[in-house]
């Protein structure tokens, strides 16, 4: 009788090896599908907290603040959590950019305008589709093209914000294109709901955006209905930064807003120099006035409804890897009595003394 113990092993064997071989080149197509997907995400994000504390005014219980500077608590505060996670191909990609803390709540779930609820942790949720080399549609909320500060410290120079910052937008949801002519000139149009209205239109109307770029300059508008019973908001706004030397850099911010006789303006200078690569010392020196009280931001005004402030801020920079500390001296001059002294009498004058602490990466 035959040995068919020798066969019928080398056959099972067989079988098993090229089961065992295909199983290798899925595991293989795998982790090459897996290896050119982790190619194109990226993350990144920051953490920032800061001491606060008056210089010419109270402190504790009866502490105050300018109403802009998203820098308001007294004594050691926190500033935000900001984790951005992006998927870019060479034609479209998304980027889901998330929030958590005071300085995001201020720009997000307490807008000025509308209660985001569930989207209180997005600063940035959109997809985009890069059509051709020079036209871009995004879709989804995105971050405001108007003024020259953004909500995180990160792309600031100065770690309070300005007047024009935090009565201006934050945020924008609806679509865009983005169309460069040339490395020089850019342009922008856009359909969005009212501003900062980020779940959805709540009053069915829309407001439309647009700008004009010349290298690093932009000349920005908006137009629409902010509200379900309010007229039109206008406003026309400019920024621009040129590299005067280079260690030094000045940029500028200038800004209208027009809701029908209510109305508030500004211009703010934004002078830098750097020292060395680790240390920086910049000025933003901001006139900011309201007409009817245009945008409620002073918070005293004349029988008219007019006021204005000038806000001066020194900041210095000093980047250690990743970790930026600034300390900041800033004051605050209204036209009406807006703030108090330390011995809680009205003031005109507020000064204050801020130590922030950002870590990006």
């Amino acid at each position: 009788m035959k040995n068919t113990r020798l066969p019928l092993f080398a056959f099972v064997f067989l079988i098993c090896m090229n089961v065992f071989s295909q199983e290798v080149e899925k595991t293989e197509e795998t982790e090459t599908a897996i290896e050119k997907v982790l190619k194109n995400v990226s993350l990144s994000g920051s953490i920032d907290t800061y001491f606060r504390q008056n210089l010419g005014g109270p402190n504790g219980e009866d502490a105050i603040a300018p109403n802009t500077s998203f820098t308001n608590q007294n004594g050691f505060a926190l500033g935000m959590a900001n984790l951005v996670l992006s998927f870019d191909t060479e034609k479209v990609g998304f980027v889901a950019d998330l929030v958590v803390g005071p300085r995001g709540d201020e720009a997000t779930f307490n807008s000025p305008f509308y209660n985001n609820g569930s989207s209180n942790i997005i600063n940035q949720l959109y997809v985009y589709w890069n059509v051709t080399d020079k036209l871009t549609f995004t879709l989804g909320n995105f971050n405001t093209f108007l003024g020259y500060e953004v909500i995180s410290p990160v792309g600031n120079f100065n770690y309070s914000t300005s007047y024009m910052f935090s009565y201006g937008p934050f945020s924008h949801t609806g679509i865009k294109a983005d169309y460069a002519f040339n490395d020089d000139w850019s342009a922008l149009f856009a359909v969005m709901n009212a501003t900062d209205q980020t779940e959805s239109n709540l009053n069915n109307s829309y407001t439309l955006g647009a700008q004009i770029g010349y290298k690093g300059t932009y000349l920005n508008f908006l137009y629409g209905r902010q509200g379900a019973y309010v007229e039109p908001t206008f406003q026309v706004d400019l920024t621009t930064g040129f590299d005067l030397t280079d260690a030094f850099f000045l940029g500028l911010n200038s800004t209208y807003n027009t809701t029908e006789n209510a109305a508030f303006y500004g211009v703010a200078l934004y002078p830098q120099y750097s020292f060395s690569d680790a240390f920086a010392l910049g000025l933003r020196a901001e006139y900011f006035g309201e007409i009817e009280g245009g945008a409620g931001a002073i918070g005293g005004y004349d029988p008219e409804g007019n006021a204005n402030v000038v806000a001066f801020t020194l900041t210095g920079s000093y980047a250690i890897g990743g970790l930026t500390i600034k300390p900041e001296f800033r004051i605050d001059t209204t036209s009406e009595d807006t703030f108090m002294d330390s011995n809680l009498d009205p003031s005109k004058s507020l000064s204050s003394f801020v130590l922030a602490a950002i870590y990006s990466f």
